[in-house]
């Protein structure tokens, strides 16, 4: 074997991910076309109903997971960035945070945690200086929306201390 084919060869490996990736497009195809074809549709004259854009994006995804499956399999993904997993595991602890918090702190001091660790995810370290203007940010959203608003959101015990 020539240097070229050698290169050629280690080139031309199949992109495993990708692969995961395209059975994962045509699963969600697959369950969306079952989905609406299961939707009653009411007696009409036309062949256009409730069911067709959900089969018309079925048959999209199923495209996208083919097209996806083939260019994996010939190797044609350009190479990946190495990802850096502690920015997401902060970004998902805050919103673990925030759903675990909104029911007992309320929506600004959740939100705010929310803001901090998701600062802290983006390289923002001084959590002790973004969790207050995260709180205090998300009170005013709170303040915008419950009481001009008036729409509901959880309020906890730094919305009850001013309102």
């Amino acid at each position: 074997m020539s240097e070229a084919d050698i290169s050629s060869a280690t080139k031309r490996r199949p992109d495993w991910a990708a692969l995961v990736i395209a059975v994962f497009l045509i699963a969600v195809a697959v369950v969306v076309f079952w989905d609406a074809s299961h939707l009653k549709t009411i007696a009409q004259y036309d062949r256009i109903g409730p069911s067709t854009v959900p089969k018309v994006v079925a048959l999209g995804l199923f495209c996208l997971g083919i097209w996806t499956a083939i260019e994996a399999w010939r190797g044609d993904f350009p190479e990946r960035e190495h990802q850096e997993v502690a920015p997401v595991i902060w970004i998902v602890a805050g919103l673990a945070g925030q759903m675990l918090l909104l029911r007992i702190a309320g929506f600004s001091i959740a939100t705010g945690v929310l803001f901090a660790l998701t600062a802290r995810g983006f390289g923002k370290r001084q959590i002790w200086f973004s969790l207050p203007i995260g709180i205090i940010m998300s009170f005013i959203v709170w303040a915008i929306f419950s009481q001009l608003l008036q729409l509901t959101l959880p309020a906890g015990p730094l919305e009850h201390l001013f309102f």
